[in-house]
């Protein structure tokens, strides 16, 4: 087979020998030794002779570099006619994208609902954004498409007579299943493959206090009362509940100190207790020590992150963040040292070796794992930051006050902020787009004056996209797409095409 390629790539570009100064080369012997330049290196053979041009743009040389880069991964070599085009296009595009998130070039929009329903939770996978309302209703946008509709997941059936429909308490949503948690205990699961009736139902006899959903994967875990549930289908899709635990306190309040990962496999904080839950493994104690509270977590493939609280009765215990390993149980190694709690950690999405976390203080930190040190740390929050995520050069935080603050990280500058009324829970972005949510405490405001309720009270959720590309004029944005029978107004200084022209 090599012998046909070789002869192949040998007929097409007519070289058999590639004259490498005084010695003749086979052809595929020279590209063998063209595999080690980068495209500076081969921009430059590409000037020294037509046979040299000819091997300096092959075809496997750019696609191998396209991959190296990250670009394009799910593409075969016979995709593009032209990789080096490719390439350079991909990069365009990236400098293009990291020029508009720092400038704010793009367009944003409000994830919008009918007045009177309080936003209660929000969480979203890959653009596609998932909202639960104290109506006890759930929907989906899908913000990879501009003209979204936003679908309402069917819930199950209450009898007859049981009155108003219970708040939604927590939402969870993956590639492949949206799962929603109520006041009254109960948990409804819909796949996102099979439409809007949920595929299971189940109930538990007291509020739930936290909800995971496994990164990729059918697995489920809810906490009420001292016990924690794992949920999964078996192999014939029939939901069943391999494992129950039983733990000694109660899961803390903050709903995302519960985690699943990969073969059911749930990480629980229980005020200063840490639980690795495992099915053949009841109830494992991951990190305890008394009189120190869990105050945040996030759980990564293989590793735990968590905020241990300290109550400075030790001058030299500060807060930290402790990072286990949880194949081995080890402590691997603990960062920060901060006056204030931490309130907010991302191991999950960070680049490898790295995490961030904001804090009560008002600070942002990110945070070298192998160093054990914060290699970045910015102040810009007025209360507490409640989410955050970062990439290699932009960290996205969110905070109590409503604030929501795009940094570059290795300048520690803010680029800009973007404010609303209520405490920013949740932040997620991509390389193009921006998601963010301000839920409300409150969820059932006495309103003085029903007009003034839509804005005031039911939450907001935020969708921007900074691919100018997708902003032609073929595809208006919906706010742009409005008339003047809107009452809301509209203030924001981001590039939009020219509102209101159906008039």
């Amino acid at each position: 087979g090599d012998d046909l390629l070789g002869q192949l790539i040998r007929d097409l570009n007519e070289i058999n020998e590639v004259p490498f100064f005084d010695v003749q080369l086979p052809y595929e012997l020279a590209l063998k030794i063209f595999r080690y330049l980068g495209k500076a290196e081969l921009g430059r053979c590409a000037q020294v002779s037509r046979t040299w041009k000819i091997l300096a743009e092959d075809e496997v040389l750019w696609y191998r570099l396209c991959q190296e880069e990250g670009y394009l991964l799910d593409m075969s070599i016979s995709d593009h006619s032209c990789w080096k085009l490719a390439l350079k296009n991909c990069r365009a595009r990236e400098h293009m994208l990291k020029t508009n998130w720092k400038n704010r070039v793009g367009a944003v929009s409000q994830l919008r609902y009918e007045p009177g329903r309080v936003l209660c939770d929000v969480h979203c996978c890959d653009g596609v954004v998932m909202a639960g309302y104290s109506s006890g209703e759930v929907r989906l946008w899908d913000t990879r498409t501009w003209d979204y509709t936003a679908p309402v997941l069917a819930a199950v059936a209450a009898p007859a007579g049981a009155g108003a429909p219970p708040h939604v308490s927590f939402v969870r949503i993956n590639n492949s299943l949206a799962v929603a948690a109520y006041e009254d205990g109960s948990v409804s699961v819909w796949s996102l493959l099979l439409g809007q009736e949920p595929i299971h139902h189940f109930q538990h006899n007291q509020r739930i206090q936290a909800l995971a959903l496994a990164p990729a994967g059918p697995a489920l875990a809810t906490a009420s009362g001292f016990q924690v549930r794992v949920e999964s289908p078996d192999d014939k899709g029939f939901w069943q509940t391999p494992a129950t635990f039983e733990i000694q306190k109660l899961v803390s309040l903050q709903p995302a100190l519960l985690h699943v990962t990969g073969s059911p496999v749930a990480v629980a904080a229980a005020e200063d207790i840490v639980y690795l839950l495992k099915a053949e493994d009841p109830g494992k104690i991951l990190h305890s020590v008394y009189g120190q509270p869990v105050t945040c977590l996030d759980v990564a493939a293989h590793e735990a992150a968590f905020g241990i609280k300290s109550f400075g009765w030790l001058l030299n215990e500060p807060n930290q963040i402790l990072i286990y390993n949880l194949e081995t149980n080890q402590c691997v190694t603990k960062v920060g040292n901060s006056i204030g709690d931490f309130s907010c950690v991302n191991l999950h999405s960070s680049p490898p070796s790295m995490l961030v976390a904001g804090n009560r203080d008002r600070r942002v930190r990110v945070f070298d794992l192998r160093r054990s040190e914060a290699v970045c740390s910015v102040y810009g929050h007025q209360l507490g930051v409640s989410a955050v995520q970062m990439d290699e050069w932009k960290v996205v935080s969110g905070g109590e006050e409503g604030l929501v603050c795009v940094w570059d990280q290795r300048m520690a500058t803010k680029l800009w902020e973007m404010h609303a009324r209520h405490p920013v829970r949740h932040v997620w972005f991509n390389s193009h787009s921006l998601i963010t949510a301000n839920i409300p405490e409150e969820k059932n405001p006495r309103v003085v004056c029903p007009g003034c309720f839509a804005h005031r009270y039911r939450g907001v959720i935020y969708s921007y996209e900074f691919s100018v590309d997708q902003l032609a004029v073929d595809s208006v944005l919906p706010i742009c797409r409005s008339s003047y029978d809107e009452v809301t107004g509209y203030n924001y200084n981001i590039g939009l095409a020219v509102p209101y022209d159906s008039i």
